[in-house]
Formats: structure tokens, C-alpha cells, sequence
């Protein structure tokens, strides 16, 4: 079983038609699941719909006590992009024996040509396929979560040396 937990960023975001703001009113995850026509055996758990940017610590260790609460060895967790690695590094901080894989998007999933839901299947196959360990997975590359780092120019995640420690060669 993967247990999905669910923090918000660009993934889920959704344009007001009303305001023109990006908001989040509420999960596109089991749209998305059901679009991919995902059959593995998934639990979700909604902590929070927020932008990264907003994210405190008080947040962050909400995510790792779910971590460490979830009976589940797979665990993949929704994030925005922009503090994806320092959420990261907090779980990395804590005993693991669990394989931890962040992911998110970079245009939200309701906006056409949207990234999020080829990031959405990399994750479920990386959480799958990789030893424990907190990872990251954009732009269909697999990055341990200290090798990593967003480039906010280019739009996409890139190495910061060396390859994935769980990737086979």
C-alpha cells in the first residue's frame, strides 16, 4: 500500500475564475489517480492545501509525525516546488526505514499541458522501485533529496552532482 499525503502546492491549485487568483479548493489527486488508471492499492490523507512559499516548521513537522504515523512503507507526499528540498531535509532529520518520495508540478493539473500528472505516475513507480530514503521526483528524473535543487529559471529540478543512490545503473 502507498499512503499519498496531500500538502497542496501548484499541483493543486486551481484558477478563480471570480478573482483571477490561484487558489485550492480542494484536491485534483483522486481526479488524477482515476485519470491514470492507477491500480495500485493507494490511501490518501488531505493535512493541508497550502503554496510552499506559506509553509512554516509548525507545517512541516505536521508532515513528518504523518510520515512516522503511517503504518504504510511507501509514502508519497504532494509539495510545492519551491521548499520542496527544506521539507525534505526535516524528514530526512528524523529515523527512516520508510522510502519517501516528494513530488509535485510546476503548472497546476487543471491548467492544459500541465506536468503534474507525469510527475504523479514517476512518483508512484519511484516509491515503488527505490530502497528507503527521502527523494525527489521531477521532471521524470529520481533525485536523493540533498543532490537536488530547483531552478526557478529553467523550471525544472537539477543535480547537484552524482546520481540517485537508489537508482540502478
Amino acid at each position: 500500500m502507498i499512503q499519498i499525503i496531500i500538502t497542496g502546492g501548484t499541483l493543486d491549485k486551481h484558477y478563480n475564475e471570480l478573482n483571477g487568483e490561484l487558489d485550492f479548493p480542494e484536491t485534483h489527486i483522486p481526479e488524477m489517480l482515476k485519470q491514470a488508471r492507477c491500480s495500485v492499492d493507494i490511501e490518501m490523507q488531505l493535512l493541508m492545501l497550502k503554496d510552499s512559499l506559506e509553509m512554516a516548521e509548525a507545517d512541516r513537522d505536521k508532515i513528518k509525525q504523518s510520515c512516522i504515523a503511517t503504518d504504510a512503507q511507501q509514502i508519497l507526499i504532494t509539495h510545492g516546488t519551491d521548499t520542496m528540498v527544506e521539507t525534505a531535509r526535516c524528514l530526512a532529520a528524523m529515523p527512516n526505514d520508510k522510502t519517501i518520495v516528494l513530488f509535485g508540478a510546476m503548472i497546476p493539473y487543471a491548467i492544459k499541458q500541465s506536468d503534474a500528472l507525469f510527475n504523479l505516475g514517476s512518483a508512484i513507480t519511484a516509491v515503488q522501485l527505490l530502497p528507503a530514503g527521502i527523494y525527489i521526483t521531477m521532471n521524470g528524473q529520481v533525485f536523493d533529496w540533498d543532490k537536488v535543487r530547483k531552478d526557478r529559471k529553467a523550471g525544472e529540478f537539477q543535480s547537484l552532482g552524482g546520481s540517485c543512490s537508489g537508482a540502478k545503473n
